[in-house]
């Protein structure tokens, strides 16, 4: 039963970030701050971390592609990333151990990346005219801040999860 706990668990988060988008902007002292939920981004990483690498960038291929067509119709730019990301997150976990607090940190670090890597392309393709100043303040902060409460939440859920599935996989080896 829980082999299928995984991509329910995939699925819920990409039908949760659209949701959780609609409280962005937020208006404080006349300013706009932009919060863009990585939730998806965030448990393939932790899926990359804590069960496998392979499995993580097939379900960030295909929720990328359902991204894509869904929301940016830009094909491929998601399909690439979410894999990309947790192709890195499998090269760095091989030579780091594997617990709750680095998968955090590499998981918050790579969402940044990602983020970053999105505004660069979208900057490229005059898409996007925000200065780097005005990104890195009105957006890349207060996302990291929301996805981090996120994760400090959920971190440890997803872990259990993750590492259930992988002790199941593992008995049914044998």
């Amino acid at each position: 039963m829980i082999r299928y706990l995984l991509p329910l668990i995939a699925l819920v988060l990409f039908f949760l970030e659209p949701v959780f988008g609609l409280f962005s902007p937020l208006q404080l002292d006349g300013v706009y701050y932009y919060i863009v939920p990585r939730f998806l981004l965030m448990f393939l990483i932790f899926v990359t971390v804590y069960y496998d690498a392979k499995h993580a960038m097939f379900y960030g291929l295909f929720f990328g592609l359902l991204y894509d067509v869904f929301f940016i119709d830009i094909i491929g730019l998601y399909s690439f990333l979410y894999p990309m990301m947790c192709l890195i997150a499998g090269y760095i976990v091989k030579s780091v151990h594997r617990n709750l607090i680095v998968a955090t940190l590499l998981t918050l670090i790579l969402t940044a990346l990602f983020e970053f890597v999105l505004y660069l392309f979208f900057s490229f393709i005059a898409l996007a005219s925000m200065p780097v100043d005005v990104f890195l303040t009105s957006r890349l902060l207060p996302t990291m801040i929301a996805n981090s409460l996120f994760l400090v939440m959920l971190g440890w859920a997803f872990k259990s999860v993750i590492v259930a599935r992988l002790i199941e996989r593992e008995n049914s080896k044998v």
